[in-house]
This record gives structure tokens, sequence and C-alpha cells, in this order.
């Protein structure tokens, strides 16, 4: 192989690593915790649209709590999540849209 060949795909490889990260943006930090907010973007040709957000807290020993909105399908979404922080974190969420699409969805990451 070519050495652009191997440049293109291993930087393909870091845009997708990052592509996978979300994207939260901080409102407000103080000794408590952070605020932010974690936008759904659309990215197009030449702009990037908004198709609703998350809202949520996260504290210092990685609890938290989330609330938010999805538009990008024909009904919105509304989901509301909390986590709590340590080396066992367990993890909780709902989403609904009111209708059809509704579910529960629980989780545990162990920090090792």
């Amino acid at each position: 192989m070519s050495k652009s060949i191997i440049a293109f795909i291993g930087a393909a490889a870091c845009c997708m690593g990052v592509a996978a990260e979300d994207l939260k943006l901080p409102l407000d930090s103080d000794e408590k915790g952070t605020l932010y907010i974690n936008p759904n973007l659309s990215p197009t040709e030449s702009a990037v649209n908004t198709k609703g957000a998350t809202v949520g807290v996260e504290r210092p020993d990685g609890s938290g709590l989330s609330g938010g909105v999805d538009t990008s399908k024909e009904r919105p979404t509304y989901s509301l999540g909390a986590s709590t922080g340590g080396k066992r974190s367990y993890s909780a969420g709902a989403f609904s849209d009111g209708k059809n699409n509704a579910g529960v969805k629980a989780g545990v990451t162990i920090k090792y």
C-alpha cells in the first residue's frame, strides 16, 4: 500500500473516533458539578441544523441527571436519565414519543 492510502485510512479512523463522542457544551460549572447541553446536530453541505438537545448535570464523582428532546423523527421523542458515580456506576433512563415509541434502558459501568 502506498503511504497516502495508509495516511487516509488513519485519518478516517481518527475522525470516526471523534464523531463517536457526544458533544457536551458546558453552560456553567462550579465545585458541585457542570451543567451542560448536548445538541443533536444534523450537518448539511452549507449549515448545521439542530434536531433537539439534551440538558444535563454531571457531578465530579461521575453521577448525573439528564433530560431532552429529539426532533429528528416524525414525532418528537422525550427522554430522562440518571446515573450514579464511583467505581461501579448504575444508569437508567426512559424515552417516549407519547404514542408508539417508548422504552426503558439500564446499564452498569465498572471502572478498573
